[in-house]
């Protein structure tokens, strides 16, 4: 049986990576109160687990090999060049799948944030853009980023136990949030609830949901 484990043991990279995508998510999902926190806790374990597998120990090959009975005439850290059998090819199509899975949903949260900062400040309920397709779209974003990268490219027993818990607590959060909409604007949120999916657009607008997430807005402040 052959083995590549190319990307275990740089713990030094595994660091950096977990630091600076650490940085990314609370420069737009700074949490205020402990619901959020709770949210951000998760979302941080899915972080570490999931770079330490990639760049430092792969765990979720080292159990399945040793207590599932593994066998494949290919094991590589990751799991699906390993399932699949085509080794450093089955890797980078994964990769490859899995960033541009990452980046839209990157994409999306960035410009739902810029959005939803904006209107914040002219105190106002923000219903265009990204907005008039699902009623959380930096929810939305983070879901497809933390899918693509942590199950599509690279997934783990951890990633792929914590993304659904993930969905549960945002879920739980954005409620919560709309509540707090609700009493601020009223009819006008109560209507626009009624008109627009929560996470997920309807058939036919996911297109048009990608194009609005790359679309400039040079008055936002980022």
């Amino acid at each position: 049986m052959n083995e590549s484990f190319n990307h275990a043991g740089a713990w030094g990279i595994t660091l950096i990576v977990i630091v600076l995508v650490s940085w990314f998510f609370y420069r737009y999902f700074a949490p205020k109160n402990w619901r959020e926190w709770a949210g951000a806790g998760v979302v941080q374990a899915f972080i570490i687990a999931l770079y330490a597998e990639m760049y430092g120990f792969p765990l979720t090959i080292y159990l399945l090999v040793r207590f599932f009975g593994l066998d494949s005439e290919y094991v590589g850290a990751s799991l699906w060049s390993t399932l699949v059998g085509l080794g450093e090819t089955g890797m980078l199509v994964s990769m490859l799948l899995g960033y541009a899975i990452a980046f839209t949903g990157i994409g999306l949260f960035i410009q739902g944030w810029r959005q939803v900062h904006k209107a914040r400040g002219e105190n106002r309920l923000v219903t265009d853009g990204l907005y008039a397709y699902v009623r959380h779209p930096q929810y939305t974003g983070l879901f497809i980023a933390l899918f693509g990268e942590g199950v599509v490219h690279w997934p783990t027993l951890f990633s792929i136990g914590l993304f659904p818990v993930i969905v549960l607590v945002y879920t739980w959060l954005a409620r919560r949030e709309e509540q707090q909409v609700l009493k601020q604007f009223g009819d006008a949120y109560r209507n626009y609830r009624r008109q627009v999916p929560m996470f997920i657009p309807r058939w036919g607008s996911w297109r048009q949901l990608a194009a609005a997430s790359r679309a400039s807005n040079g008055d936002d402040t980022v």
